[in-house]
């Protein structure tokens, strides 16, 4: 319960006093400083209702219980509406991560990613909040591979996902289209003339065409890298971020070779999963910040483009 909620009177006042409530932290832990500013809305609240006709009733309601939808609708916030986007200021900033979905492909899943998120503590059974258990694999949807993912050794030596260099994940990057009619091979490697000093390539395929990640089902006919143009950009390229548009770097025929190639160094970092459907092939900013998982060979991850 709310300090003002907690006064005689309140729920009788004027609807900018309740509104005034709702951008409270009303769950928020005491410490010193909120004590103090609630003692000062408290001081300057007693003064108003000493000076405010108010008929008595106190209201003993949680916050986020029917009472509130009164207050919502003299507040404006009867009708909600969610707006999801995929640019940011004006298109400047792009989002190339995939929202999680339960029908989104999942490795080698016939019937997709399915349930991943869980209620576990809801205010409809009277808890003071909502609270949401995640569990999904950590090669889902937008993601990136650590060292530790197909070698025992670095596996075993903590080469995680919280060991990856953050100087690679962000800078400038360079968004290709590969030809759309084969794997990624050392031949389509040098048709691509990826310029020198270049850091961080991402390669739009066919399976961008065929909006491979918005189909539920798995499916090994995607393009990836075959081990020879895995060899060839680490051999002829400064390039030390690749990123893919499907769930695997490396086309299934080689799907083993092609990673061994790219993670034996330790210096490639592996993101897949792309969303590059809606972005024109450039130069861009990238910034991707996957999750701090200690002991995870493999974590989500959150990139975006800035124009």
């Amino acid at each position: 319960m709310s300090n003002l909620a907690a006064v005689d009177g309140v729920a009788d006042q004027p609807a900018a006093l309740l509104c005034i409530e709702k951008e409270m932290d009303v769950h928020s832990p005491p410490t010193a400083m909120a004590a103090a500013a609630a003692a000062d809305s408290l001081f300057f609240l007693f003064l108003y209702l000493l000076v405010s006709p108010s008929p008595g009733g106190a209201t003993t309601a949680h916050p986020g219980y029917p009472q509130e939808e009164e207050e919502e609708a003299e507040c404006g916030l009867r009708d909600l509406a969610v707006v999801r986007r995929e640019e940011y200021g004006g298109g400047r900033i792009v989002d190339i991560s995939h929202a999680y979905r339960e029908e989104m492909p999942g490795w080698e899943r016939e019937e997709g990613l399915g349930r991943f998120l869980r209620l576990t503590r809801s205010m409809d059974d009277g808890d003071v909040a909502y609270f949401s258990e995640l569990r999904l694999p950590a090669h889902s949807g937008t993601h990136v591979d650590a060292p530790g993912h197909v070698f025992r050794r670095y596996y075993d030596a903590g080469f995680d996902v919280d060991t990856l260099d953050l100087d690679v994940l962000n800078g400038p990057a360079l968004l290709l289209d590969v030809p759309r009619d084969k794997n990624i091979t050392a031949e389509v490697m040098k048709s691509l003339h990826i310029p020198k000093g270049a850091r961080r390539v991402l390669f739009r395929t066919l399976n961008t065409d065929r909006q491979l990640m918005w189909k539920t089902e798995f499916d090994t006919s995607y393009v990836g890298f075959m081990k020879d143009g895995a060899q060839w950009l680490v051999d002829n390229t400064d390039v030390k971020l690749v990123g893919v548009d499907y769930l695997s770097i490396a086309a299934w025929d080689d799907l083993i070779p092609s990673h061994l190639v790219f993670l034996r160094s330790r210096e490639i970092i592996l993101v897949e999963a792309l969303k590059l459907d809606h972005v024109e092939a450039d130069v861009y900013d990238l910034h991707c910040l996957p999750l701090r998982l200690r002991g995870a060979e493999g974590s989500p991850i959150r990139c975006i483009l800035i124009k």
